[in-house]
């Protein structure tokens, strides 16, 4: 029978920490659920505290976020011909394909969109209104 290995940390991880090679540990050990190399945690964030000895499991990890709560981010509605470009600051924290509130800072309205792949903040032209 062949040893199966469990991941883990090899120090505390705060949630909103990208994981590196040097952060991560194996265990010789089988958790049931748990991610089992470090490739499949690499480059991805912490959404939880990671504890030492403790299985990593794959809700613990997401992508990592592309926008901060109160950062200012370009908001862009588009629609066939039409496309409209203002300055926002984020109301939450999101990572690509997150949806996040933010508020247009030229009327103070506050509208849901979702984190593009670039940073910016796409709003659809229905029911984006919050």
């Amino acid at each position: 029978m062949a040893n199966a290995e469990t991941l883990t940390t090899n120090r505390a991880i705060r949630p909103a920490t990208v994981l590196a090679a040097t952060d991560l540990a194996l265990l010789t050990t089988s958790i049931p659920g748990a991610l089992t190399s470090p490739t499949q945690a690499v480059g991805l964030e912490a959404r939880v505290t990671l504890y030492p000895g403790r299985p990593i499991r794959p809700g613990d990890l997401g992508p990592p976020a592309l926008v901060d709560r109160n950062q200012l981010v370009e908001i862009i509605y588009r629609t066939d011909a039409l496309t409209i470009r203002t300055e926002g600051r984020a109301l939450d924290r999101g990572a690509a394909g997150d949806r996040v509130r933010v508020m247009n800072l030229a009327s103070r309205t506050t509208i849901s969109g979702v984190v593009s792949d670039a940073g910016f903040i796409i709003v659809s032209p229905f029911g984006s209104s919050s």
